[in-house]
């Protein structure tokens, strides 16, 4: 077990964000010698400690000169903050994140752009389902097309799935168009409902933004619902090819998806794993959140396992009505620094801060790969610099397809993608329609030359419509605020699945799978709730 000298020596960061020395720890970082992004034996830098003992003062000393896209425990420090119940700590890490993700976006989106300027133009449609094995549920679920035009460094991609209001989703015909030039990138997004069009212009980095402020209303929000982590282990999966046949006589299986011959490949040992966490709470939060996920938990049969952790014997965690809106009142379990800095010491469950309410949900199962050799369109050269380009502007479900097919996947273009998304929900992807040859697709047209066929995209795609109204730039705040709230997107499903109903209301199994309106509160017996469990 380390000494408190030994502490102080290796650790000497944590020290200070331990005794909440924040005069000293301001007067440390003058010297610019010590490592700001170093681990404590926890995995936990200064700043993620400085967060889970609630030191506001070392935070704000803190969060402006490091990264704070970090994660420890797979929770990350908007994540962590959010559980400390401490609206003034949540701010404090929002508007430094936040401009933190302002400039990436503004550095990373012209590289991205001017990547794409030396690749093969192309159109090509992206089909997105969402599909469940629960029978009559699938045609519930959302769908929608993105259609994805590339010339030069100019990008535009077609939708109509936006987003969600907590209660159904929202639909509408919307364009978003990516013009890169050699020092400026614009972005525009045309809403063909309204006939309206945002613009925002992207030159450099900002340097006068010192922070990007969130609204009081997003705080209470945050700290009003559930903080959720879903995970796909990535090493644990492997590639299969499938197999066809009766009897004793099997082969290797082939399929035509979009008029290309494919091979077809199972993705096993897929393991989706959902944590959520409910300390930071208030009591009549937790009991919705609750109720919230009983009638799809039990209908889909999910294994759950609620537990609190660090909870020593005799504690009593204030979770009142103020929790939401105020500093929490809690009273820590006894940790030394000698037993957190030691490395061979097992802290048995426990850990400095709030205690953590955590529910772990787990679910596996197959994804399946169609793969062509025939595909005209490059997955590295062409597809992954557009689900980049994506991800960072417009949806956080892009990533998670990045992240599967940019695997060590077999040879062949992954023309056909069903990937695990939430609990027994999968995400179909589907390409189709390249170059526009089995749809006419205005403004796209193809040269069939000797050894390939070359796309032509006309540059009227990346125009702004002459009888369209400019006003500005919103959109893009809207999108980035979009991109952060991946952990309501699981409580979106369950509303696109059931047609919302108030909190008290029960749901019966046939219900459910037509999505009608539930019953009102006491038309279940217990009898009859027991036999639906």
């Amino acid at each position: 077990m380390k000494t408190l000298e030994e502490i102080k020596k290796h650790y000497p960061l944590h020290w200070l964000i331990w005794m909440d020395e924040h005069e000293a720890l301001s007067e440390a970082l003058k010297e610019e010698k010590y490592d700001l992004e170093k681990l404590d034996p926890r995995g936990r830098t200064p700043l993620m400690l400085a967060v889970r003992l609630c030191h506001l003062k070392c935070i704000k000393i803190l969060v402006t000169r490091v990264d704070t896209n970090i994660e420890c425990d797979g929770w990350s420090l908007v994540q962590e903050a959010t559980c400390t119940g401490d609206p003034a700590i949540l701010t404090a890490i929002l508007e430094v994140r936040d401009l933190q993700r302002h400039i990436q976006r503004q550095t990373h989106v012209p590289l991205l752009l001017q990547r794409l300027h030396d690749a093969p133009d192309f159109y090509v449609e992206m089909k997105w389902e969402f599909t469940t094995w629960v029978p009559l549920m699938s045609r519930l679920c959302p769908s929608d097309t993105y259609r994805i035009y590339k010339r030069g460094s100019n990008v535009r991609i077609d939708t109509t799935l936006l987003g969600f209001d907590h209660a159904s989703w929202q639909r509408g015909r919307r364009s978003y168009i990516f013009k890169g030039q050699p020092e400026m990138a614009t972005m525009i997004e045309l809403n063909h409902d309204t006939r309206e069009a945002a613009m925002e212009y992207i030159r450099g980095v900002d340097e006068t933004i010192e922070s990007i402020t969130p609204s009081e209303e997003s705080i209470v929000a945050r700290l009003q619902t559930p903080v959720t982590s879903n995970n796909v282990d990535m090493e644990k999966i492997s590639f299969e090819r499938n197999k066809t046949g009766i009897w004793g006589w099997r082969s290797e299986k082939n399929e035509a998806v979009n008029g290309y011959e494919c091979k077809v490949y199972s993705a096993t040992n897929v393991e989706f794993i959902t944590r959520t966490r409910t300390e930071h709470l208030a009591e009549q939060h937790q009991a919705k959140s609750t109720k919230r996920n009983l009638p799809l938990q039990s209908l889909f049969g999910v294994v759950s396992d609620d537990v609190l952790l660090n909870d020593p014997p005799g504690e009593v965690i204030d979770d009142g009505p103020a929790a939401a809106a105020a500093a929490p009142n809690f009273t820590p379990p006894f940790i030394s620094p000698e037993e957190y800095f030691s490395e061979d010491v097992d802290l048995g469950g426990r850990d400095v801060g709030r205690p953590k309410r955590i529910t772990t949900k787990v679910q596996k199962f197959k994804a399946n790969l169609w793969l062509s050799e025939d595909f005209p369109i490059k997955l590295q050269e062409q597809v992954i610099p557009i689900l980049d380009l994506m991800s960072t502007i417009m949806s956080p479900h892009v990533t998670k397809l990045k992240d599967f097919i940019t695997m060590q996947l077999p040879s062949g273009f992954p023309i056909k993608v069903e990937i695990p998304l939430f609990h027994v929900m999968n995400a179909c992807v589907t390409f189709g329609n390249v170059f526009g040859m089995e749809t006419p697709v205005p403004n796209v047209s193809q040269i069939d030359e000797e050894n390939r066929i070359t796309c032509l995209v006309d540059d009227q795609c990346f125009q702004i419509p002459p009888d369209y109204d400019k006003n500005g730039g919103e959109y893009m705040r809207n999108v980035t605020r979009m991109q952060d709230e991946d952990d309501l997107l699981q409580f979106a499903i369950q509303q696109s699945l059931i047609e919302s109903g108030s909190e008290n209301d029960q749901v019966d199994i046939w219900e459910a799978l037509r999505a009608q309106r539930p019953l009102t509160p006491g038309a279940l017996s217990d009898e009859d709730s027991q036999l639906q469990r």
